[in-house]
Formats: C-alpha cells, structure tokens, sequence
C-alpha cells in the first residue's frame, strides 16, 4: 500500500507541476491565500502525504510531519522562497523511496 501511495504522490507532483501540452488536466484554482494559488492537485498532495505519514512508523512521521508542515506554509505563502515547495515534495519522495527500499517497512 505503501508502494502504491508513493507512485500516487509522484503522478500528483509531477501532473501538479509540469504541465504536459498534449495531456489536458484541468488546473483548477480552489482558493487564493496571499496571492498563492491553492490548486486542486496540491490538495490531493496534501491528502496523500497525510495518509502516508499516517502509515510510518514514529521517528519517520515525525520527521514527515515536520517536512509537511514546512510544505503547507510554502505553498500558502508564509516562506516565499522560490521552488520551496517542490523541493519539500521531493524530500518527501525520495526519503519514502529510501525507507521502502531500506526493508525498515
């Protein structure tokens, strides 16, 4: 389940925020908070690292818990660096891929 969460969020990141001209995705705008769009894809990433960090075990979740949080206030604008939340998204992947692939799960 883990395995399937993790290619889950992957499809979300990568249709979030690469846009493929042939493929029609609707990028629809949920709300605005301090001139940060709020899509429909970044809830549904959203949703999916919740469900993931519910999944590990404690010292992983925390430290999930705390990449989130960083996560969320990037992309609603309190850290306005640029390319912050991709980069947190991608943490999050990659450190999911090392802790499946470590055999610890």
């Amino acid at each position: 389940m883990l395995i399937g969460l993790v290619l889950i969020l992957i499809v979300f990141w990568f249709f979030g925020y690469i846009h493929v001209s042939g493929l029609m995705i609707p990028d629809t705008t949920l709300l605005v908070i301090n001139n940060q769009s709020v899509t429909l894809w970044t809830v549904l990433t959203l949703l999916v690292i919740a469900v993931i960090i519910g999944i590990l075990p404690r010292p992983f979740r925390e430290i999930a818990s705390v990449i989130f949080i960083l996560w969320i206030l990037s992309v609603l604008g309190v850290f306005v660096i640029a390319g912050l939340s991709s980069l947190l998204v991608i943490a999050i992947i990659i450190g999911l891929l090392i802790y499946i692939f470590s055999g610890a799960w």
